[in-house]
């Protein structure tokens, strides 16, 4: 995610800079849970055990086929093109499931204008294979982050993240979520301690520089300088 204002659209649209790969907790979806050779998969029972994904960064889930050949469409959860561009490894985590497997990347590109790729994985080579994939979702090792440059920030060293109010150092709440946006919109969880009548609800808070001067990683703090009114605007 980006911590600056651009007005490059076409790298805004394929990569905001700095954005990064997301990383979030996940928990199983009813859908096919074999991409070759089961046809149908029982849906996901409230009793299945949820993934254990702190080791992996999600890139993206797969939407829909894409023609007859076995091609997918998927929506990127990262700001890196070469994720789903350049063939390799990847790992896929099938509904109801908990490890994520690995498979191999062939080939991809990207769809102007609709924020989708469209990749084909190998073994998959008609669009029955391809429908059973709808829902799978791509990973990879979190130990693969690319390097960023300064001023940019991996959206997984943002979550958790205590924010305060530069001025008075008042404890505001905690980062909870990154939402991409005209600009990226920082979800805060407001502290009990800010407003023990907000306590629990979120507020977004645009990352700019202009609101969020200081992101601190090492001592995993934000401080902000938000307009009037900003922070009430849910009320």
């Amino acid at each position: 995610m980006n911590h600056e204002d651009t007005k490059d659209t076409k790298k805004k649209e394929k990569r905001r800079k700095g954005k990064g790969d997301k990383s979030i907790k996940s928990f199983p979806v009813p859908s096919p849970q074999s991409p070759v050779t089961s046809p149908q998969s029982p849906v996901p029972s409230p009793q299945s055990p949820v993934p254990d994904l702190d080791d992996w960064i999600e890139i993206g889930k797969i939407v829909a086929p894409q023609g007859l050949g076995g091609e997918v469409r998927v929506y990127p959860n990262t700001d890196f093109p070469e994720r789903f561009e350049e063939a390799g490894t990847r790992w896929m985590l099938r509904p109801g499931e908990c490890e994520p497997q690995p498979v191999e990347l062939l080939q991809g590109r990207y769809i102007e204008g609709k924020n989708l790729y469209v990749i084909q994985l190998e073994g998959v080579s008609d669009r029955t294979a391809a429908e059973n994939l709808r829902d799978c979702r791509l990973f990879v090792p979190i130990s693969d982050r690319p390097e960023l440059e300064e001023g940019e920030f991996h959206v997984i060293d943002l979550i958790g993240l205590s924010v305060f109010m530069q001025e008075s150092g008042d404890l505001i709440g905690t980062v909870v979520d990154l939402l991409p946006s005209g600009h990226d919109l920082l979800e805060v969880k407001f502290d009990p301690a800010f407003d023990e009548k907000k306590a629990g609800k979120t507020v977004l808070i645009p990352f700019v520089m202009e609101i969020v001067p200081v992101v601190d990683l090492e001592n995993r703090r934000i401080e902000i300088t938000p307009p009037p009114g900003l922070l009430s605007i849910n009320d």
